[in-house]
């Protein structure tokens, strides 16, 4: 029997299969293994009286360290236009991240009635020069959602950004209701709601929504220093057209990525941003040894 975890708490994960959703334990060989099932995961379970054990862990095209979760085709890297600014730096490494894991991006920028329309114009000419599509929102009035919603339709998308930007009050306008717990207090638990503690993928528009735990860090150095370059889609069109074969754009002599930099084609702070994430993999390799 086929299925797709949607959610995992405390050693137990909620298979969705056909119509219905089984609780599972996972085979002890996963910890042998040192492989551990995650949400979005495709899962071969068998059963016994109704409760479920995961037998296999099927292929998975793609997979995110932090959130984790697998399988995801479409990210909306959500980001406020302001209060707070956008963090440039720190929506590279969302790209970036999007780009290793294979999966689509399309920035979202929520709170756009703090902005003038010229502002919201720079801001999407920045971000489409470098290869991705922007759309605006206002997740309060509800603006530019229904594109949001529509562009769900047969993926498995997941919210990512930094706190405080308003990917709650987002998630809550997309599938409808308070799925999220934002607002008040908990008594039961006694903290606050603000915060997601778990992942889990919400069935919507026939397609899954990545519910995530909010964070505003997010590591990249883990990516192989031979491949961050392809994590730049704008380098596309120059990779390979160096002098030297295996170029990564650094110190290379006759290097079509830096002269396109001096040419003005490819934005020189994203090369910064590129050098810098670079040098860190390479000193994190050193230290390593």
């Amino acid at each position: 029997m086929t299925g797709r975890i949607i959610k995992g708490i405390g050693g137990f994960y909620y298979i969705k299969v056909e119509d219905r959703i089984i609780e599972c334990k996972a085979r002890g060989k996963f910890r042998h293994n040192s492989m551990k099932p995650m949400v979005g995961d495709y899962v071969e379970i068998s059963l016994d009286k109704d409760k479920g054990v995961i037998e296999k862990i099927l292929d998975r095209n793609s997979e995110l360290i932090r959130p984790t979760v697998s399988n995801v085709t479409q990210a909306y890297v959500v980001f406020a236009i302001k209060n707070p600014d956008i963090n440039y730096d720190l929506l590279n490494r969302f790209l970036v991240l999007c780009e290793n894991s294979n999966i689509h991006a399309i920035v979202c920028l929520n709170k756009i009635d703090l902005c003038t329309e010229e502002e919201k114009l720079e801001v999407k000419r920045k971000i489409n020069d470098i290869g991705y599509e922007v759309l605006f929102i206002n997740a309060k009035t509800g603006e530019g959602i229904e594109t949001l919603f529509n562009r769900l339709e047969n993926q498995t998308t997941v919210l990512c950004g930094p706190s405080g930007v308003g990917k709650s009050t987002l998630i809550n306008m997309l599938t409808g209701k308070d799925h999220m717990e934002t607002g008040k207090v908990s008594d039961k638990i006694g903290r606050g709601k603000h915060t997601t503690r778990h992942s889990e993928l919400i069935e919507i528009k026939n397609g899954y929504l990545v519910d995530t735990p909010g964070f505003s860090t997010i590591d990249i150095n883990f990516i192989d220093k031979d491949q961050l370059k392809y994590c730049f889609p704008e380098f596309n069109d120059y990779n390979g057209k160096c002098k030297f074969n295996g170029c990564n754009h650094y110190k290379e002599p006759g290097c079509a990525v830096k002269e396109a930099v001096e040419q003005g084609k490819i934005n020189s702070n994203r090369y910064d941003f590129y050098i810098k994430t670079l040098e860190e993999i390479i000193n994190r390799r050193k230290n390593k040894w």
